[in-house]
């Protein structure tokens, strides 16, 4: 970005929340159906209909209050926001207003070099998701109002992201902690996580906000930062050139790498807001709130520092480990048997991450259990196979869903720690070897790796390799 200017970005972000009906009828919520299958009069707008406030929304929007230090307010009302469109039946969406089930919070995110930086939390409302307009059928648009009336939560943050980097990590942090309470599944290409972003821009040290704009349309982290980046450089262009930014709505076309105008910003008086007058105004009492305080998960910030202090593990470990509560979940499942702290935190990191991202899938997915991985990591601090074997057992383990145990006893793959047998081979290969004992003498330490690699072949990887170099170092020595 251009020095002498700065960025003033706000995110809105949009949670669809895993309930199983919609906020005010008994409609299934569940994505894929059939076009136009969950629906029903009320979530139609039919008239004479009464909508009825599903209680799990609202502790679900409690819950995310209070994962973000948010205040819960006692009293909470519903709006009317006015708006028409193909894809809401009603002429109207139920949100909230004036008053917000959750006000004036805050996350924490990493900005880089270890530094932090808060960004206060606005607002949290609950409020109705409208249908979907399908517009790539030929000329034809066709509506699809399975998604009406399917909850949301709305998580607004004050205008304190300076750079599309702390964009993508304020939102990386609702991911996270939405993910962690369970209230959604965090799927920005199926839409049920989505982000809009007000950005404008001001010369560095005014104290006044530039004109700003809104992007929408950004479906994945990478997406949020490009579109940003992309943005905050038209704006410089065109101060730079003279103009004057234009408050409108853009759509992120990731394709072309560019947002494209597609109607003027509106305003909180465009959408005409008034009290919803089938909805009683909702209160909140303070046993409400304690009985969710006390169902709440570990969040990941506070994981992430007990799996340093009780587990001993860097914070970097401690960081991937705790990023997805799936993860952190089995890696505690897999300490229950074992107390290899690092080395469990190695093997989940390393070889099961592996997997996992190959072949895309929820490490609750993962075939090797828990307790055989806890096993394979004893097998190997317990000197009965090294850790090359275990890594030749690995696949199989994922393969046929056997213990290590038995897939060990099954191919005869215990190490060799007997002393005097390791010495008899260490003897032969040095024997069989004379030319290589000779380059070592002369000083050619690099030698000692093709010993060591002769050992291994004539054990058939089964030998301890710390025995091994320790018999290799004194029988050359000699």
């Amino acid at each position: 970005m251009d020095s002498g200017y700065e960025a003033v970005i706000g995110l809105e972000v949009h949670a669809q929340l895993l309930t199983e009906t919609k906020i005010f009828c008994g409609c299934s919520t569940r994505f894929g159906n059939p076009p136009n299958t969950n629906v029903c009069p009320v979530c139609l707008g039919h008239p004479g209909v009464l909508p009825v406030l599903n209680k799990k929304v609202v502790d679900f929007s409690i819950m995310m209050g209070l994962a973000t230090n948010c205040t819960i307010n006692r009293d909470s009302v519903f709006a009317r926001k006015n708006y028409f469109y193909p894809d809401l039946p009603k002429g109207y969406q139920i949100s909230q207003f004036e008053k917000p089930v959750c006000e004036h919070g805050f996350v924490e995110i990493e900005t880089g070099n270890g530094s932090t930086k808060k960004v206060r939390i606005k607002r949290i409302h609950m409020e109705e998701d409208a249908g979907k307009s399908i517009h790539d059928l030929g000329e034809t648009t066709l509506v699809d109002l399975n998604r009406t009336g399917v909850p949301l939560i709305e998580i607004v943050s004050e205008p304190d992201i300076s750079s599309p980097g702390e964009a993508a990590a304020y939102l990386k942090k609702i991911y996270q902690l939405v993910t962690y309470l369970g209230i959604c599944d965090g799927n920005m290409e199926e839409g049920s996580l989505r982000c809009d972003a007000n950005i404008s821009v001001r010369p560095k040290n005014q104290k006044e906000f530039g004109t700003r704009t809104e992007v929408k349309n950004m479906n994945s982290f990478r997406n949020v930062e490009r579109a940003i980046a992309y943005e905050i450089e038209r704006q410089i262009d065109i101060l730079e050139d003279g103009g004057k930014v234009q408050q409108e709505t853009l759509l992120w076309n990731a394709d072309a790498g560019k947002a494209v105008s597609m109607r003027g910003k509106e305003e909180a008086h465009d959408y005409r807001y008034f009290p919803e007058p089938d909805l009683v105004p909702l209160n909140i009492d303070e046993n409400w709130i304690t009985g969710i305080k006390k169902s709440l998960p570990e969040l990941p910030d506070k994981r992430k520092q007990r799996f340093m202090e009780q587990y001993g593990l860097p914070e970097y470990d401690a960081k991937v480990l705790t990023a997805e509560r799936e993860t952190a979940d089995y890696f505690e499942q897999v300490i229950a048997e074992t107390k290899h702290y690092k080395l469990a935190s190695n093997w989940v990191m390393g070889d099961v991450a592996a997997y996992v991202n190959e072949k895309k899938i929820n490490i609750a997915e993962f075939p090797v259990s828990p307790k055989n991985l806890g096993e394979l990591i004893n097998l190997i601090q317990d000197n009965v196979i090294s850790g090359k074997i275990a890594k030749e057992i690995f696949p199989e383990m994922i393969e046929t869903g056997k213990s290590p145990g038995e897939i060990v006893k099954e191919k005869n793959l215990v190490q060799i720690t007997d002393t005097s047998e390791l010495e008899g081979i260490v003897k032969t290969v040095l024997e069989n070897n004379p030319a290589q004992v000779e380059q070592y003498k002369s000083g050619k330490e690099k030698v000692f790796g093709f010993f060591v690699g002769q050992v291994m072949r004539e054990t058939k990887g089964k030998a301890n390799p710390k025995l091994v170099n320790e018999i290799l170092r004194k029988e050359l020595s000699k």
